[in-house]
């Protein structure tokens, strides 16, 4: 079974298709990139150079994927930075296909627009886009904390308000929201979270927080891909949620011994399969 993969590409270092590609592959899943863009680097650098594919572009390379007749072996489609709002149309428009050939394919939407800190870094149109017609369409959903926010229009300022915007979300169409990058006033210095709801229960699990400055680009991009994969695997959400804990944890402690501000995947592509740390998950509710 395989995974398509919509999101940016970059040749120097793991962001967007860069990051999920190589995770999910390690983890077993044959992968269909498709590249919103191909940058030599991500945008984090003083410079960067390629470009944004239109969507015209992105949706003849999903074309010609449907064309060798394969999409019902698609198990999941999987999205990242789109850019504008024309292209997240062409995702739902490739979720449809691959639903009409599987309709168990899953759809994981990781909402990127920005980050506590930097502010929106897509089109202005983007927010508007996933929340009208990307979170009904979606399973799991992956924000940060800033994009929670721009997702719920909440301000959110602890654990408590960040249960009621994920709960609000699931009222609108997802079954799963992972909630990454938590971390409120009320949180240990030393600790970032993670967040897992669902109409069940919710699910919390603490790391430590690495002194990596500056912080590199990627993570969430690869949570969403290690938090799909095993949720793929049939692991249940509290059991996805702690194997994508020790996985990125691994992968951010190889980072910050090599003193790279690119993350190190290859590095750490063991402990995915065999994590020398792992976390508890903590059920809150």
């Amino acid at each position: 079974m395989a995974i398509l993969s919509i999101q940016s590409h970059v040749a120097y270092g793991h962001v967007g298709n860069a990051a999920a590609v190589f995770l999910l592959q390690r983890l077993g899943f044959e992968v269909w990139p498709v590249m919103t863009v191909q940058l030599s680097n991500h945008r984090g650098y003083e410079s960067s150079r390629g470009r944004a594919f239109s969507a015209e572009e992105i949706r003849e390379v999903v074309r010609g994927i449907a064309e060798r007749g394969v999409l019902g072996d698609c198990e999941a489609v999987l999205s990242g930075y789109l850019g504008d709002p024309a292209v997240g149309e062409v995702v739902l428009e490739a979720l449809a296909e691959v639903r009409a050939a599987n309709p168990k394919a899953l759809f994981c939407c990781d909402p990127v627009m920005g980050d506590q800190g930097r502010g929106l870094y897509v089109d202005e149109a983007v927010p508007g886009f996933f929340r009208g017609r990307a979170v009904p369409a979606a399973d799991i959903l992956t924000p940060n904390l800033f994009e929670l926010s721009q997702l719920t229009g909440r301000r959110i300022e602890n654990l408590e308000d960040t249960l009621a915007a994920a709960r609000d979300l699931l009222q609108r169409g997802p079954r799963i929201l992972l909630v990454t990058s938590l971390r409120h006033p009320e949180s240990a210095y030393d600790e970032i979270g993670m967040l897992a709801v669902t109409d069940e229960g919710a699910f919390r699990v603490a790391t430590p927080r690495l002194p990596l400055d500056p912080a590199p680009n990627g993570a969430g991009d690869s949570v969403a891909a290690l938090f799909l994969a095993h949720l793929l695997k049939d692991c249940a959400v509290e059991d996805a949620l702690a194997n994508a804990a020790a996985g990125i944890f691994a992968i951010l402690s190889k980072t910050e011994a090599a003193e790279s501000r690119e993350l190190q995947l290859v590095a750490a592509q063991e402990a995915l399969l065999k994590p020398a740390v792992t976390f508890e998950v903590e059920a809150i509710g």
